[in-house]
């Protein structure tokens, strides 16, 4: 029997490279959420001002997941967030 817990989770992406290049990202954690997860609801809050500059970034596009999955989803997606290009930072909680 899996446990299946309720997550959000918040994601700031690079702008440095294009309008399209920040789409496909959050088009490919978006899927990759769906896949592995139900009750997915997208919220994308768009370009922001950054608190402060990351890698010398002053804005980033935020967009925020909520979602419910199984207790092991979250550490694999948070792996995959790190090593992939273009995140500047992530956040998983478990609501």
């Amino acid at each position: 029997m899996s446990i299946v817990n309720s997550y959000e989770i918040v994601m700031v992406f690079s702008v440095q490279q294009g309008e399209e290049a920040t789409a496909a990202l959050v088009e490919k954690f978006k899927t990759m959420i769906e896949a592995n997860g139900s009750e997915v609801a997208v919220d994308e809050w768009g370009k922001r001002r950054l608190a402060y500059p990351i890698n010398d970034e002053p804005e980033g596009y935020y967009v925020l997941v909520t979602f419910k999955s199984g207790a092991e989803f979250p550490a694999e997606l948070d792996r995959v967030l790190h090593i992939t290009d273009g995140v500047l930072r992530s956040m998983i909680i478990r609501k």
